[in-house]
């Protein structure tokens, strides 16, 4: 493997490649930080450039723009609480608290060593399970994609600092939100009030409007000219030996969960970092710290979504199946170049295979080069004043949105979004369950509908199969143990007296 790998540096440090892997990951940080675009419509629209370039540099390019859009997606959840891509809103829990107290740069800086690590971990896993991983992943089927999900939606509960009762309420909200649109066995469609909602809500859209517009409207509503301080001194910026010591455990784990879930087909970066923060609000012995800029609820779920954007070309490369709609961009630019990924493209083309698989080494010490010296400037974007600051960015957030699938009604879309999570917020309901539930949703229905089918409506398919029945075990614990904490946070106040 390790000469393999030598091989792949070779392949990437040639001047040429070299120069396309940082223009990848330059493009894609860029990419990440403006609101509502994402790494899909930049690779969609550098898919004609593949045709000028040999597979290994394509790939390595729009690779690149992809694990770079990851580092460029935090900025903006820290500075701004704007999402920049759907995997970093859980960055938003935690890392805008930090820059509201004058801790944006230490906050930018913990998430770019967590970004790196994470990524360096996906890329040893890569390395040396490539293989071993793409076979286990073939052994999950529509009843383990089923519990898959299902176990993400019961950790949504997890995310929110309140009442785990409205944190499954929000989910079920944005269940009921996903099935808006054309119904994907039958054709029919389900809620579409206009043509323009045939395809389904915008994940950006919602995305945009319940963390960026309704922070917005907040903020304008108090009046408020008051900004947080800014000290780019490198005391401040730089995490101490215990603040360092706190991030190991948090990131190894984050990253393995990252791992795991890149490498499973149709999961990706944004499930691997909300079930990495559920995780560590899970095991944390000060889960009232979450949601109030907390280190580890930081940096787990930053390692964890560059771990997966590193592994989710496991699938992609040895197997042929493309995890999202990025990766099968990436498949169609090898398919422009004459090649057919899957399990023969490591004995076939070794060259492109482990070029890539290096590229990632090489992007992510160019990314993490790149990404200190800019945090002063980051961290500038605060000490401009929020009434001059604001329609700068609603204009970002809808020619972001609009750019997306190029419909006015997901720009009003947005705005009525921002409006509902304002109110959200006002009442203590958090947004996040929502857009977990927005995603998994139609992924647990799809997968659910297909095990009914395949297996005749028998149930029991959900127990007897062995993967199966251990995600089915891992939910039904996870339930009793929230119900547990539930209701002794209920016999509390009563126990002191209160009522």
């Amino acid at each position: 493997m390790l000469e393999q790998f030598l091989l792949g540096l070779s392949v990437v440090l040639q001047p040429d490649v070299l120069m396309y892997a940082f223009f990848g990951v330059l493009l894609g940080q860029v990419i990440g930080v403006l609101p509502g675009v994402g790494a899909i419509t930049a690779i969609s629209l550098l898919l004609p450039v593949t045709f000028y370039l040999d597979a290994t540099s394509s790939v390595i390019l729009l690779a690149g723009i992809y694990y770079g859009s990851q580092y460029g997606g935090a900025i903006a959840s820290i500075l701004l609480n704007l999402p920049g891509t759907p995997s970093s809103v859980v960055t938003c829990l935690e890392g805008y608290p930090l820059a509201q107290n004058g801790r944006a740069g230490f906050a930018l800086l913990v998430t770019a060593l967590s970004s790196f690590v994470g990524s360096m971990i996906g890329v040893f896993v890569v390395v040396l399970a490539a293989i071993p991983m793409a076979a286990f992943a073939l052994k999950f089927g529509a009843p383990e994609y089923t519990m898959l999900v299902a176990l993400g939606l019961v950790a949504a509960s997890l995310i929110s600092s309140g009442s785990h009762l409205r944190a499954f309420s929000m989910a079920l909200v944005g269940i009921a939100l996903g099935m808006v649109g054309a119904d994907a066995n039958t054709g029919q469609y389900r809620f579409v009030a206009t043509e323009s909602l045939a395809d389904g809500i915008s994940l950006v859209s919602l995305a945009m409007g319940l963390f960026g517009v309704s922070e917005i409207i907040r903020n304008a509503s108090s009046f408020d000219e008051r900004r947080a301080k800014i000290d780019l001194s490198f005391k401040d910026i730089f995490p101490t030996k215990d603040e360092l010591r706190a991030m190991v455990s948090p990131v190894g784990r984050g990253a393995s969960i990252g791992a795991f879930f890149g490498a499973l087909p149709g999961t990706g970066a944004a499930i691997a970092s909300f079930m990495a923060y559920a995780f560590e609000r899970r095991i944390s012995r000060t889960p009232e710290k979450f949601g109030k800029g907390h280190l580890p609820g930081l940096c787990a779920p930053e390692a964890s979504n560059n771990a997966a954007a590193q592994t989710s070309f496991i699938p992609t490369l040895t197997l042929g199946v493309p995890g999202d709609a990025v990766m099968a961009l990436i498949i169609g630019a090898l398919i422009l170049n004459g090649i057919v990924p899957g399990p023969r493209l490591i004995i076939e083309q070794p060259d492109l295979f482990w070029g890539v698989i290096a590229s990632f080494f090489v992007g992510n010490v160019i990314l993490l080069i790149i990404n200190i010296p800019l945090i002063g400037l980051w961290v500038r974007l605060l000490s401009i004043p929020y009434h001059r600051l604001y329609p700068a960015i609603v204009l970002l957030i809808c020619v972001g949105v609009y750019s997306h699938r190029n419909s006015v009604t997901d720009v009003l879309l947005t705005l009525v979004f921002g409006i509902v999570g304002y109110v959200m917020k006002r009442y203590r309901f958090e947004p996040a369950p929502v857009l977990l539930g927005f995603v998994l949703g139609p992924m647990l229905e799809e997968n659910f509908r297909r095990t009914m089918l395949l297996y005749g409506g028998d149930f029991s398919v959900f127990v007897t199969r062995p993967i199966s029945a251990v995600l089915v075990a891992c939910g039904a614990a996870l339930m009793a143990f929230t119900a547990l904490s539930t209701l002794k946070s209920y016999r509390k106040p009563w126990k002191t007296g209160g009522r």
